[in-house]
């Protein structure tokens, strides 16, 4: 299992769809990608697939 300890790399980020208010929350390592996050994941208020934008 990774550690989850205060001051590593890897925060808890939520991320929201774009075309629904359906949200979950997923994890990234800040330094492989500083950037906002973007995935095209299942959404299960519309029943497809969509894409989901992190959310500060």
């Amino acid at each position: 299992m990774a550690k989850t300890g205060k001051g590593g790399p890897r925060v808890t980020v939520k991320m929201c769809s774009t075309e629904s208010p359906y949200r979950f929350t997923t994890t990234k390592n800040k330094r492989n990608t500083p950037k906002r996050l973007e995935l095209k994941r299942y959404d299960p208020v519309i029943r497809g697939h969509a894409l989901f934008r992190e959310e500060k």
